[in-house]
């Protein structure tokens, strides 16, 4: 029965994974074509990459894009490990409870509405759209994915760390930079990556609150797609792939680093307390 499960378990992990991989390598692969459709592959070439690096609008979008990830993650990540101290310090279970609540409202609302409310919000407040409308969009919905990444540690270290602390003689500025910190670190680090993702997949939010010549690759995509499917897109689309594999492969090295600086913290603890 065990192994009937294990195979069988194997074999559902590959089905998924070539699933979600095969679109995208069919995609990539004609953005190798001689051709101009995905009708059939005419032979290999690299013009339409020269295409897109000769774009200069599709060059500006893509930095625009990459801009408002690094910007907004960089603000969403402070903002929401400062929230997770103050929901972790909360004294009343009430109040904890309703803030992550209210918290948890924003990650299963739908994107259209969330982008409407923004949309409506602007526009009362006369705030034009474009930068930074996207921007300030961003970070309002990438707040509450940081926040559960970060909350969960601060929540397994144990209050005696601190305390310890204290009775040494650390000030509240040492604790937090040489024993909280480092300890949330990972949490840290997952929520960075993590707004960084959904702020590179957002396409509904921000379809609402672009304007004045400003878009992202999103959007961009989704108006030339329309007009009929373009290699340059697939051609687009590789590069972005790349770039998410690089992110996950310096995410990767990071929390290896972690951990094995963590192991050898234990290792080093052990021996001192042999």
């Amino acid at each position: 029965m065990t192994s009937k499960t294990s195979k069988f378990g194997k074999f559902y992990l590959v089905f998924i994974f070539l699933l979600l991989y095969i679109p995208i390598i069919y995609l990539i692969m004609y953005s190798f074509s001689k051709g101009t459709t995905m009708n059939n592959f005419q032979g290999f070439t690299l013009k339409h990459y020269g295409t897109l690096f000769n774009d200069k609008r599709m060059l500006a979008i893509f930095l625009n894009t990459i801009l408002i990830a690094l910007l907004s993650s960089l603000i969403s990540t402070i903002i929401g490990t400062i929230g997770a101290f103050n929901i972790s310090n909360a004294k009343r279970k009430r109040t904890k409870q309703m803030l992550l609540s209210l918290n948890s409202i924003l990650l299963v609302s739908p994107d259209v509405i969330i982008g409407a409310s923004f949309l409506i919000f602007f526009t009362a407040l006369s705030v034009p759209l474009g930068f930074w409308s996207v921007l300030l969009s961003h970070i309002a919905f990438e707040i509450p994915i940081v926040l559960l990444m970060v909350l969960p540690r601060l929540n397994e270290m144990s209050p005696s760390l601190i305390n310890a602390a204290k009775d040494l003689g650390a000030s509240s500025t040492q604790i937090l930079s040489d024993i909280v910190i480092p300890f949330i670190q990972p949490g840290i680090i997952s929520g960075f990556f993590m707004a960084i993702t959904y702020s590179l997949d957002d396409f509904a939010v921000t379809f609402f609150v672009t304007g004045n010549g400003f878009t992202t690759l999103s959007v961009e995509i989704y108006s030339r797609a329309r007009q009929g499917i373009d290699l340059e897109i697939n051609a687009l689309s590789g590069i972005m792939f790349v770039f998410s594999l690089v992110l996950v492969v310096v995410y990767y090295f990071i929390e290896s680093h972690n951990r094995s600086r963590s192991t050898k913290k234990k290792r080093r603890t052990g021996a001192t307390e042999r």
